[in-house]
């Protein structure tokens, strides 16, 4: 091999450890935005969850700030809604799975995992989870807010 071989060679590789660590702090960066803490229910219209057939992702281009998580909204007219009355849309518990916070922790929810009981909007972590849940809701409710004071902050 020439030296003008190596040399491109060099440079080849360094190109393509460039693309793939710029494509890993990209993924990286994607993934915290996702699980961000303060985007809340993983970006989807907490008002859809009452207002539509099933809920649907909000926009950016429509969000507010509620207990300092971030709401986005599929429609401004959503985002209205939600600013005139937030206790009613925004989902209890800061949107930790409902039965996380009934057994005495906060964890992440699937945004496709939840339920209204009497106008209020739950989340649980997963499917498999919300059939636990759903086992003695009016029970986990009690033990949930019993336990929120404390996990609150």
């Amino acid at each position: 091999m020439h030296t003008g071989d190596h040399d491109m060679l060099s440079l080849t590789r360094l190109a393509l450890f460039a693309v793939f660590l710029t494509g890993s702090v990209f993924l990286l960066v994607a993934d915290l935005k996702a699980q961000s803490p303060d985007l809340a229910i993983s970006g989807y219209d907490p008002v859809s969850y009452f207002t539509g057939r099933r809920p649907v992702e909000g926009s950016a281009s429509h969000s507010t700030v509620h207990n300092g998580r971030t709401y986005h909204f599929a429609t401004a007219e959503n985002k209205a809604r939600f600013v005139g009355d937030p206790e009613r849309y925004a989902p209890r518990y800061d949107g930790y799975c409902a039965f996380g916070v009934a057994r005495g922790y906060k964890v992440g929810i699937d945004p496709l995992s939840y339920k209204v009981v009497d106008g209020a909007l739950y989340l649980n972590y997963s499917r498999s989870v919300q059939r636990q849940w759903s086992r003695d809701i009016p029970g986990f409710i009690a033990q949930a807010n019993a336990k929120w004071p404390a996990l609150k902050n």
